[in-house]
């Protein structure tokens, strides 16, 4: 893959649901993980695609954006860490 491919928001958004599912509510994933999945040797350049999915998928209260153990606003711009995960509302 190079920086200028991408992977279809359906498939990064597929890809980030069923490893946060996996996950269960105790634990979270990390943005990196799923762009692993998708794009091991270019898994960089998948970043900003992964993070609008999360948004996303955020926003429309499927998964929650947490940093520091706390779940932040989908809307983003999100500086630092941030952990994905299933809606616990907390």
């Amino acid at each position: 893959m190079t920086e200028s491919a991408s992977v279809p928001g359906s498939h990064i958004e597929l890809t980030l649901m069923t490893l946060v599912q996996q996950r269960g509510l105790h634990a979270s994933a990390c943005p990196s993980e799923v762009a692993r999945a998708l794009a091991p040797e270019d898994w960089r350049a998948l970043m900003p695609q992964v993070r609008d999915a999360a948004s996303r998928l955020a926003q429309q209260g499927k998964i929650e954006i947490a940093q520091g153990g706390k779940a932040v606003s989908g809307i983003g711009p999100w500086k630092g860490p941030i952990r994905l995960r299933l809606p616990r509302g907390d």
